[in-house]
């Protein structure tokens, strides 16, 4: 059975959690069945729980996913943000929730921001620690304002249990968007022992692509070889399990370099997630 989130798994200031039985209601009466036919534009997606929802009420519709804040992004991070929240979190025993916090025990939570090694998103550390709906540009400016325990008890789901209906979608055949509206994955060769994944740019139509990056994940020496092969590897084939990676320079504009770390956040993300899919 396909789960159906009712709410993001991080914060986001604005997500429509509250409006969802309304938003199912018009998906319902204006589109029927499945969504087999139609697309579905989420122009200011936010968290994507819309998008999710429209996808998993609609699941034949093609669902694009504005992912103008980068939030895509902020779910390869989850690992960093669940440490970082559990710093701040142990500092916070004799504070009330939803209390400001005392100055002397702010002032331990910026140290620990401050020396944190980590991914940090100020979005999230606004949620946790500033006044309902305040938003702030920089650190400085978060460690200007009074702190407030607004901060969650519990981590966040696993990277794993989050990309994993990602995985799903693209296993049936769809292209799943992913930082913002202008890339895209979808799976190419695969099978059980290996899988092969297509990064691709979208064009200002939505309907045709650039591939840009092409990566395996192998698990079984018996396909290693076709693996390697799939990326122009040379040489001969790594150990199993890996993920190897072949980028299509001649591809690449200027545009896309600055968001090639964020690919390879998402490459290991969803490596992951498909290698823990073999093993359950």
């Amino acid at each position: 059975m396909v789960k159906m989130f009712k709410q993001a798994p991080l914060p986001f200031i604005g997500q429509k959690r509250m409006f969802l039985n309304q938003f199912k209601q018009v998906l319902n009466d204006n589109i029927s069945g499945d969504g087999e036919g139609w697309t579905i534009i989420d122009a200011f997606g936010g968290s994507g729980l819309l998008s999710h929802t429209a996808k998993r009420l609609k699941p034949k519709a093609r669902v694009i996913y504005n992912d103008f804040d980068g939030y895509a992004e902020r779910l390869t991070h989850i690992n960093d943000i669940n440490r970082l929240r559990r710093l701040i979190f142990s500092l916070l025993d004799n504070c009330t929730k939803n209390k400001r916090i005392p100055a002397n025990v702010k002032n331990q939570v910026v140290d620990v921001i401050k020396n944190f090694d980590g991914y940090i998103n100020l979005h999230i550390l606004c949620s946790w620690l500033c006044f309902s709906g305040k938003q702030i540009k920089t650190l400085d400016e978060l460690f200007r304002q009074d702190f407030w325990q607004c901060i969650y008890r519990k981590d966040v789901d696993d990277v794993i249990n989050l990309i994993k209906p990602w995985l799903d979608d693209m296993l049936r055949g769809e292209q799943r968007a992913i930082f913002e509206d202008k890339y895209a994955c979808r799976i190419g060769e695969q099978n059980g022992k290996m899988i092969e994944f297509i990064i691709a740019r979208i064009d200002d139509d939505f309907f045709n692509s650039t591939d840009l990056v092409r990566f395996v994940v192998c698990r079984h020496s018996v396909t290693k070889q076709r693996a390697w092969d799939l990326v122009s590897g040379q040489g001969n084939p790594p150990q199993v399990p890996f993920c190897a990676v072949q980028l299509m320079t001649n591809n690449v504009v200027i545009d896309d370099l600055a968001v090639m770390p964020m690919f390879g956040d998402f490459e290991r993300c969803i490596a992951w997630t498909w290698l823990d899919s073999k093993t359950i």
